[in-house]
């Protein structure tokens, strides 16, 4: 930046206000407020560069954003290839010829040559004045870009009044979208491991609707009874729809959006009450822990449905997994006692098919040998069937195994590794737990 102060296309972003006269960030903001779309664009890469203009710019945008009702955030999230870009997109048009003014964050991978999103950083205004921003990750973990929060107030202070925010489809770490949106969608798709990946990913902490995308694909059936199976267990659970789509034709499209719009527009909190984001005084929104609130029908007046407790500070069991003969026969007791089994699902790279068994807050995973010569196989023929492991949820795991390392705890894995769904895990030898091979899994942070 120069003498004479940053300029973003055409906007000239010097001379702060002296004399009474306006500063340039207040010339910018009154042109974004006024609908214009150009201003809102420079807006948003002023604080997206965190240029010095920035810091006001945002406490203009918060507080009109604070005047009035608040913009209702929707998060798009789920593996890579589940057809979110698409989804997105359909889901704009629809909203739009409803009338909503809808805003759209896009959050790409960044390109390892220019730093900016790999599809590079498109802006746009849509088919019905919906405006588009994809912005790189920049390095940033969890499926958003450290702005995110940012831009996401700006556009809400230009006047939409629906946010949809699609994240980068990294797996289980993108879940941080659970902090800035009111009701988070994750997609699946039909043949891409969706059962382990939704029993063991943490896309059961996040999830507010499940969307099966692709839905004319073959196995569409499976995933959808898989998923209200794994949605059904334990009692007092809120209920969280589970829809079928075919975004490149449309199909579900219209049903899928009147359930995302009946969820109530800044619902977990007020806006920026939560941890640090990019700028001083700007916070995110709480985490999917938090109390859930949804309108009356008819009345407009919030009512507590459903609290989703904190876990506790220590680890929590996961799962116990227990190795067996045959999963069919196996599962035979568990389904006889009223439990939800999961379909088996073969994991090629560990050489053994699973299939998880709800019991309320934890599960069993069964696990069947699909050769003799793997883990679970080995175990098999020297103990026979019984518990192979124990499987604990632990928060900060590179931080754990780094102090078991120094403490001199033996683990069978010394690297933490990335499993099915993209949960991260390392396995912590018998010798050192009591007999018991101990797993020990990354807890998902909401």
């Amino acid at each position: 930046m120069g003498m004479g102060g940053l300029e973003y296309a055409g906007w000239n972003m010097s001379g702060a206000g002296q004399d009474g006269q306006e500063s340039a960030a207040e010339r910018l903001f009154a042109g974004l407020r006024a609908g214009d779309a150009r201003a809102l664009g420079r807006t948003v890469s002023v604080v997206e560069d965190g240029a010095a203009e920035a810091a006001e710019l945002l406490r203009l945008c918060r507080a009109a954003v604070s005047e009035g009702p608040r913009a209702l955030r929707i998060g798009i999230t789920g593996p890579a290839g589940a057809g979110k870009s698409t989804l997105v997109d359909g889901l704009s048009r629809e909203l739009a010829g409803r009338g909503r003014r809808v805003g759209i964050v896009a959050v790409d991978p960044s390109s390892a040559r220019t730093g900016g999103a790999v599809l590079g950083d498109r802006i746009r205004v849509q088919e019905g004045g919906a405006y588009m921003r994809s912005m790189a990750t920049r390095g940033h973990l969890g499926g958003l870009a450290r702005a995110t929060e940012d831009v996401l107030t700006v556009i809400e202070a230009s006047g939409r009044d629906v946010l949809l925010v699609e994240t980068t489809g990294v797996g289980q770490g993108e879940i941080e979208v659970v902090g800035l949106a009111d009701v988070v969608a994750v997609v699946l798709v039909p043949g891409m491991g969706d059962g382990v990946q939704a029993l063991k990913a943490g896309v059961l902490e996040i999830g507010d609707v499940y969307v099966l995308n692709k839905a004319d694909r073959e196995g569409v059936e499976r995933l959808e009874q898989e998923m209200r199976g794994v949605l059904g267990l334990g009692a007092g659970t809120r209920e969280r729809p589970v829809l079928r789509t075919v975004a490149t034709t449309g199909e579900g499209v219209a049903e899928l959006a009147g359930v995302l719009v009946g969820f109530p527009s800044g619902a977990k909190a007020p806006a920026f009450q939560g941890k640090e984001s990019g700028l001083p005084g700007l916070k995110p929104r709480p985490t999917a822990r938090v109390q859930m609130l949804v309108a009356e029908k008819g009345a407009g007046k919030p009512r507590e449905i459903a609290r989703i407790p904190e876990l506790p500070s220590g680890p929590v069991l996961d799962h116990l997994g227990i190795a067996v003969g045959s999963i069919t026969e196996a599962a035979g007791v568990y389904r006889l006692l009223g439990a939800q089994v999961g379909e088996p699902e073969e994991i090629a790279a560990e050489k053994v098919r699973v299939a998880m068994v709800g019991l309320g807050e934890s599960r069993i995973e069964l696990l069947e040998a699909t050769v003799a010569e793997s883990a679970v196989g080995r175990f098999l023929a020297k103990r026979g069937p019984g518990l192979h492991h124990v499987a604990l949820r632990v928060r900060g795991l590179d931080g754990v195994v780094k102090d078991l390392q120094e403490k001199g705890v033996r683990l069978v894995n010394e690297r933490v590794r990335v499993g099915a769904g993209g949960h991260r895990y390392v396995f912590v030898h018998p010798s050192a737990a009591g007999g018991v091979l101990l797993e020990l899994v990354e807890e998902v942070e909401g």
